[in-house]
């Protein structure tokens, strides 16, 4: 099983390095793709290591490293110019054996220290795999090229289209388990190696190239991907109140699918699902303060089709539990209440309007007018509040004592005679139907949709744990970013807990 295997060989190229489980996966998952990744971080933080551990990732590799600086010259990374072939053919060809042009796995150390010379260069041979040598066009080994630095790329220096090419940015840090870290210290292994049985052949990478081109991106995945681009429009940042733009070029977002599909096929699986999405805010952060903004929205997306399945079932619950209660409250009215108020107009099956106060914006709950006292007896007591989704709407109700008043209510007294409410002994007239219309009792065989919403929680509760164990295996999703996750889930896992105690209202 793939899946088997590329855990084995990840935990081979883990074992004796600390904390850099996400680097050397997400270096791999960018090997086999095709792309690039670049390090961010202070130095002696294991970046070159990285390089040189997915280096092992394929068999009889060949490595590249260089430590750029201000005077480093294509020479040295492309190799020297032949100076046999410019002497006996006129030929201006570099010696290109050993040097970056030969190469499997590629370091470039301070990246953004080369030369334009070198840069421009680099821009052909990280997106095209190709490298003009004299008049002949070579198509490069190369499987992935781990760039580092300390800092971003200086603005205004055009140094954008190189930024571009590199497809995984990631922020590299010291060890901070303490644990680990004192185990580093003691740690005098030499290089570990990787079963040859694990090493991924030349044939290997050629024919995984084909089968990755060949998984299937479904529907949903390409609706959250949409869904993320225009999140981008406004990402919240670090320490800042606005939100802000970041731009995506298609270039990239055609390259991040690729990374989507090898991502699936490394996992065993001929179709992407959504926690092959997880690691993309890595490709997406022009800067580092953007980079939590972008995965918080994303953590959102991938969830949101549970979330809107689950909030329009609140809503639907919340309307079936109003009918119940309404039921309940005909079911304790006699047929002789219920006839003497069948000319009154309903609204939404609960309420009664005062078309003569307040604009015709008053309305009086049907359950609890039909059991006032007729006028000329006892009053009773009742509250008057504004509708708090809707406040331009007054409510007139019986005052309930088990639940209390509603902040900002105005306790009242209420009676009632054939087709009036008296307020404080104002009489108002309530609205009536037309004797002509279609006369149908409001509570009479009014029942709630019918529906299942046991079933429903149930199979939403599948969804989403099926979901959150996919993110919770992926080879490719980190540490950190599944603690993210496991607090997004707790919120709303009790979000469901409180739609199946509503169910008890029904």
């Amino acid at each position: 099983m793939m899946n088997q295997r590329i855990t084995r060989l990840l935990a081979q190229l883990n074992d004796g390095i600390y904390e850099k489980e996400t680097e050397i996966a997400l270096s791999l998952l960018a090997a086999v793709a095709g792309q690039s990744i670049i390090l961010l971080g202070p130095p002696g933080v294991a970046k070159s290591m990285v390089a040189r551990r997915v280096k092992a990732a394929f068999r009889h590799a060949h490595s590249f490293e260089y430590l750029m600086s201000r005077f480093s010259t294509p020479d040295e990374i492309f190799g020297p110019v032949s100076i046999s072939k410019l002497k006996d053919a006129d030929r201006y060809e570099r010696a290109v054996d050993g040097y970056l042009p030969t190469a499997d796995v590629v370091f470039l150390d301070e990246i953004w220290k080369a030369g334009p010379a070198i840069q421009n260069t680099l821009l052909t041979v990280i997106n095209e795999k190709l490298f003009r040598n004299g008049t002949q066009e070579l198509r490069l080994p190369l499987k992935l090229l781990v760039a580092a630095s300390n800092e971003l790329p200086a603005r205004g220096e055009g140094l954008e289209a190189l930024w571009d090419r590199f497809m995984i940015r990631l922020e590299s840090r010291s060890i901070r388990n303490d644990d680990l870290f004192c185990r580093m210290l003691l740690d005098d292994r030499a290089e570990q190696t990787v079963e040859e049985d694990l090493q991924i052949s030349n044939d290997e990478y050629q024919q995984w190239q084909q089968q990755v081109s060949r998984v299937t991106v479904p529907a949903d995945v390409l609706h959250a991907i949409t869904q993320i681009r225009r999140a981008l429009r406004a990402v919240s940042t670090d320490d800042a109140a606005e939100r802000r733009e970041v731009y995506v070029s298609d270039r990239r977002w055609k390259n991040i699918v690729r990374l989507l599909r090898t991502s699936a096929f490394l996992q065993g699986r001929d179709t992407v699902v959504m926690a092959d999405l997880m690691p993309v805010y890595h490709c997406l952060w022009q800067e580092p303060e953007e980079r939590d903004g972008i995965r918080t929205a994303l953590i959102g997306i991938l969830f949101d089709d549970v979330v809107q399945t689950l909030n329009a079932m609140k809503d639907d619950l919340k309307k079936d539990i109003k009918t119940a209660r309404a039921q309940r409250a005909a079911g304790r009215i006699s047929r002789r209440q219920m006839e003497r108020d069948a000319n009154k107009k309903v609204y939404n099956e609960f309420y009664y309007r005062l078309p003569d106060r307040d604009g015709g914006n008053t309305f009086v709950v049907m359950a609890d007018y039909r059991e006032l006292p007729d006028l000329g007896g006892e009053a009773v007591q009742g509250v008057l509040y504004k509708d708090r989704r809707q406040p331009r709407y007054t409510i007139v109700r019986a005052y309930d004592t088990t639940k209390g008043a509603p902040v900002g209510s105005t306790p009242v007294e209420l009676a009632r005679d054939d087709q009036h409410l008296y307020i404080d002994g104002v009489r108002f007239a309530l609205e009536t139907i037309d004797m002509d219309d279609t006369l149908q009792l409001p509570f009479v065989d009014v029942d709630d949709s019918g529906r299942n919403y046991d079933h429903e929680i149930d199979e939403l509760g599948r969804r989403l744990q099926e979901r959150a164990d996919q993110m919770e295996h992926s080879l490719f999703v980190s540490p950190e970013d599944k603690k993210e996750i496991a607090v997004f889930l707790k919120s709303l896992y009790k979000e469901i807990a409180f739609t199946r105690q509503d169910l008890g209202k029904l």
